[in-house]
């Protein structure tokens, strides 16, 4: 089966950071993570007005420690955390919570790498081999290699490398073009106009993006 995958992060840089990730399968199970840990220090003004604004917080970068770790607590394997919801979440992270084919997290590192471990072993039942798929993947496959470890690390059914849809953009152009031509027209070329719902820069969003692309170059059709 295949993953399809984006990530969102502090900068390319060394020793930039995961800010948050998003994958859909071929299936349309959701995993969307935001990253409590990640190094505000490095966060320019276009990461601030492009992904920050865009996540799942109501005032982003306003929450207290205390509340910040209140969240953590109180958020489970699919982000029921009651009544704090509307006090802190925008409606569509709140719809995500509550959407049964999609796993929301909120928090450190670890927590997020222990429960996405256990969402590729739930989606794929039939134990085949997950293939993931991301675009100008070199950032967000070494960050999601890194989140549990290493490479090797990855969960066993997870395949070490991953698919470029870049490469295949670049067909009928050069890589440079390929590289700077919008997403969005791109989804809208093979998708008869379409749009998936969600604001670009937010990761679970570019995913969808990605998956529309690649299915749509490669003529499948997914309900």
């Amino acid at each position: 089966m295949k993953v399809f995958f984006d990530t969102e992060f502090t900068g390319l840089v060394p020793n930039t950071t995961l800010i948050s990730i998003g994958l859909i399968s071929d299936t349309n199970k959701k995993f969307y993570a935001e990253f409590t840990d990640y190094d505000k220090s490095l966060c320019g003004s276009w990461i601030r007005e492009n992904v920050i604004k865009n996540m799942s917080m109501i005032e982003p970068g306003t929450i207290t420690e205390y509340e910040q770790k209140r969240l953590e607590i109180l958020s489970s394997v699919h982000g029921d955390i009651s009544g704090l919801k509307k006090q802190y979440f925008k409606p569509w992270a709140i719809e995500l919570m509550d959407d049964p084919d999609s796993v929301f997290i909120y928090g450190s590192s670890w927590k997020i790498a222990r429960t996405l471990k256990k969402w590729f072993e739930e989606i794929n039942k039939d134990n085949e081999l997950i293939e993931l798929v991301s675009d100008v993947d070199h950032y967000d496959m070494t960050l999601l290699c890194n989140l549990f470890g290493g490479a090797f690390s990855l969960p066993k059914n997870v395949v070490p490398a991953c698919y470029d849809i870049c490469q295949d953009l670049s067909d009928n152009c050069n890589m440079r073009e390929a590289f700077d031509y919008s997403r969005e027209e791109a989804c809208k070329y093979y998708n008869e106009g379409r749009l998936p719902e969600g604001e670009k820069h937010n990761a679970l969003y570019d995913a969808k993006v990605i998956k529309m692309i690649f299915e749509g170059m490669k003529g499948i059709k997914n309900g």
